[in-house]
């Protein structure tokens, strides 16, 4: 099998955290009742603040899972809170022992409150390539049974891949334990409160998540891919807050294409840069040669596997925003759940509307034929791209020193925005999210080092600027098209661009005029970093925002690792 239980993990038991005894006894309790995806859905009807709505599931999940064949999409609503916490969450590990004595009798006491509800569990594999599968189990009340029928739409119910499972090889990891009581009562200013406690419990190196007092699925669906994710670094893999898809040009109707085999490309980048449109696109815009053949992995989760030079996927479904689709879309033909929608008397039918009508962060999960093609393996990237609402940089960069390669991953960076309402200074100063990844709970040189590894196996790394580059100002932009970028991928999978270095920052490069103009004629001329109006204002804030990735990096835990720091640091020097 694949992850190891309790027994089989440690070598004495008393290696195990109080926090996990004390889920793992919870789990094991004798009147805690085990459910499948089907009792979960008839259940999952008659919860509380869930509407079974006319939208059919998608028809071959029904097959997969024998779910009734007349199985519809249920609409979960939640109150205030419909969206991730982050003020919740407490690191176990990174707590004195004072506090750390403190929240193991809070979990305590929060497992006798659980106890005098009826519980129920249910127990599903993440990963769905064969070898790397992480067994999970999701402890719960049943009037939380919405979540834990949603959970098994996620990943992948337990019987489903229970022979891949069993012929898995085994890993020297922890099974996954999930334990979540929404209706928990603690009054303690130590915890997050509106309305309620709520705490977010991360016990990584046990590999448990407790939710108290959370009702939204995502604090369940982040919480269990963080303990995979994190899983996968600890045992020498990269950790992958992204999306990647493989383009298999042998099938090409062009001679010429079809020696370029096959090349697999993955984007790291936060909300709004683009991360989905590129994993997605069909064609690049009509890019691609005729003749290729696409898979998608996924476009949000997967992890790159160093020893055995392949990405492996975790989730089977995809958990979207639904802000920009109308009722008459054609992706509601794979729902599968929907979160905090408006439900609407439409053609005589009870119909989940997204476009964020009723409340912001509007959900659906959806199975992953959406993307086409997909597979649960595919090749080591040819490239990593990272995605940046940067006005300062170019609208391609390509990173050829390892280290200012990983450190643009490192300090991958957002800005606030003037509808934000704040001042002047703070628009100015960038928001860091290293490797586009907010649910890393390990420490920022383990990814560093990981991806280095990634950069020395032979993957390219390039930067795409997504917001638009410096024209007269930061509020003066040149735009940069969705269009432009995805020319710019096919190009760089096509090998139809040749580099020139960027004379401000030492180990980038910039396409030269004769490759892309080639491709996108007026691109130079209309991009060149030389031809920025207010040049020293622009270099100002160039050099401004470079010594704010510089003062972040230093400020991390890099500094455990001073040689690496000083290495990675150094190599975001400009030459202005």
């Amino acid at each position: 099998m694949a992850s190891k239980s309790s027994a089989e993990y440690y070598g004495s038991l008393k290696e195990m955290s109080p926090i996990r005894a004390i889920a793992e006894t919870l789990m094991n309790t004798h009147n805690v009742r085990k459910v499948d995806i089907r009792e979960a859905y008839e259940m999952a009807k008659k919860q509380p603040g869930v509407t079974v709505t006319d939208l059919p599931v998608y028809p071959e999940f029904v097959k997969l899972h024998k779910l009734p064949a007349d199985a519809k999409v249920l609409n979960d609503c939640h109150g205030n809170i419909i969206g991730r916490t982050a003020k919740a969450r407490r690191f176990y590990h990174r707590l004195n022992p004072s506090q750390k004595n403190k929240l193991e009798g809070d979990f305590r006491e929060a497992v006798w409150q659980m106890q005098h509800y009826p519980l129920i569990k249910a127990e599903a594999i993440l990963g769905m390539d064969q070898d790397l599968m992480i067994k999970a189990t999701f402890v719960t009340t049943e009037t939380d049974v919405v979540n834990l029928y949603n959970w098994l739409l996620n990943f992948a119910p337990y019987e489903q891949l229970k022979d891949q499972y069993e012929k898995s090889p085994q890993l020297p990891i922890q099974d996954i334990i999930l334990v979540a009581f929404n209706e928990w009562t603690c009054d303690d200013p130590f915890y997050n409160n509106v309305g309620a406690p709520q705490l977010a419990l991360v016990d990584e190196k046990h590999n448990v998540i407790v939710n108290l007092g959370m009702r939204y699925f995502g604090e369940r669906k982040k919480g269990t891919l963080t303990l995979a994710w994190t899983s996968g670094i600890r045992i020498g893999m990269a950790a992958c807050h992204g999306g990647i898809k493989e383009i298999d040009f042998t099938t090409c109707q062009d001679a010429q294409y079809r020696k370029l085999g096959k090349r697999s490309i993955a984007f790291y980048g936060l909300s709004g840069t683009g991360k989905s449109s590129h994993t997605n696109s069909h064609d690049n815009a009509g890019t691609l040669p005729a003749g290729f053949d696409k898979v998608v992995l996924h476009d949000d989760a997967f992890q790159i596997d160093l020893e055995n030079k392949l990405c492996r996927v975790w989730e089977p479904t995809l958990f979207d925003k639904t802000d920009s689709r109308p009722p008459d879309h054609p992706d509601w033909k794979f729902a599968l759940a929907v979160m905090n929608h408006l439900t609407a008397e439409l053609g005589g039918k009870r119909i989940p509307v997204g476009l964020d009508v009723r409340n912001s962060n509007g959900r659906a999960l959806l199975d992953r034929s959406l993307l086409g093609k997909y597979v649960n393996r595919c090749a080591f990237p040819t490239a990593l791209v990272w995605l940046m609402k940067d006005s300062v940089l170019p609208p391609v960069l390509k990173l050829t020193d390892k280290n200012l390669a990983i450190g643009m991953g490192a300090a991958l960076m957002t800005q606030r925005n003037r509808a934000e309402n704040v001042t002047e200074e703070e628009l100015n100063k960038l928001v860091f999210e290293p490797f586009a990844n907010p649910f890393r709970v390990y420490e920022l040189y383990r990814d560093v080092e990981a991806f280095l590894k990634v950069a020395e196996t032979g993957a390219a790394i390039y930067c795409f600027n997504s917001r638009g580059y410096w024209k007269e100002s930061d509020d003066i932009l040149e735009a940069i098209p969705l269009k432009t970028s995805l020319t710019l991928q096919s190009a760089i999978l096509l090998d139809q661009l040749e580099w020139e270095p960027w004379a401000l920052l030492p180990g980038a490069m910039i396409p030269t005029r004769a490759s892309v103009e080639k491709i996108l004629p007026g691109y130079y001329d209309k991009y060149d970093p030389a031809k920025r109006g207010n040049p020293d204002k622009y270099t100002a804030l160039l050099t401004d925002r470079f010594q704010q990735r510089r003062d972040y990096l230093m400020g991390s835990d890099l500094s455990e690792r001073p040689e690496l720091q000083q290495e990675i640091v150094a190599a975001l020097n400009l030459s202005v």
